[in-house]
């Protein structure tokens, strides 16, 4: 995936401003800022909801705005609205005629998708049941039901107790080893220094700091949270 020099403006205002970012197959890059920093603006981009006022997005090697490219992603976005009264099996059915999959290969993916997230013993009651994390869960395993090459996830963290954290990590590290890419967005600094390969900040449409997580100490001197609260204090440099 490339963003080069894109920029976005909503009626004169501007959501983010010559952004450019640059993710290879089998990485996983967390995407950071505060509210109002461009992060759900550019995931929009990124998956061909929004187009970008000017410069260039490659997402898979081609535009993400084309429907085959668009078959090859995954995305759950930060709050999601069920259909209450379906459930997790129901739910998957459903996204998965959406997205032109035959019912045979819809019930397989969905039972050992439910399985994975932990999902397979609810998966028939109503979503209006589920709680927070639980719903977050189905939400991921929509968002792995067409087995995609790219994996959006906003906020993915949301609502997940600290067993289901462990669980999602390891099903990320899967998903990397398996070549999939991974780009999320999350408040979740611990999370994201333990998961990512690289992370970007954002603040003010911006990118103010890009570079592999590796290069963070981890001590406490030099950890994630403290390059995001310096770099968002200084302004940084991308």
């Amino acid at each position: 995936m490339r963003i080069e020099h894109v920029s976005r403006s909503f009626g004169g205002v501007s959501a983010v401003a010559d952004l450019t970012l640059a993710l290879g197959r089998g990485e996983i890059m967390g995407f950071l800022g505060a509210n109002g920093a461009g992060k759900t603006t550019t995931i929009k981009m990124i998956i061909g909801l929004v187009r970008p006022s000017s410069g260039c997005i490659s997402v898979l090697g081609g535009d993400p705005a084309d429907s085959a490219v668009r078959a090859k992603i995954g995305y759950m976005p930060e709050i999601a609205y069920y259909y209450p009264y379906l459930n997790a099996r129901e739910l998957l059915s459903f996204y998965g005629g959406l997205c032109g999959m035959d019912g045979r290969t819809v019930r397989a993916r969905a039972g050992e998708l439910l399985e994975t997230v932990g999902l397979a013993d609810a998966a028939k009651r109503p979503l209006k049941t589920y709680s927070k994390g639980m719903l977050q869960r189905a939400g991921i395993a929509q968002a792995l039901l067409n087995d995609p090459d790219l994996l959006v996830l906003d906020e993915p963290f949301t609502g997940l107790d600290p067993l289901a954290r462990i669980h999602f990590r390891d099903l990320m590290r899967r998903l990397r080893e398996q070549g999939k890419t991974i780009f999320f967005s999350s408040h979740e600094l611990g999370e994201t220094e333990l998961l990512c390969d690289t992370v970007a900040i954002m603040k003010g449409g911006r990118a103010v700091y890009q570079g592999p997580v590796r290069q963070l100490a981890g001590n406490g001197e030099r950890n994630l949270e403290r390059l995001f609260l310096d770099v968002l204090s200084k302004g940084g440099a991308a």
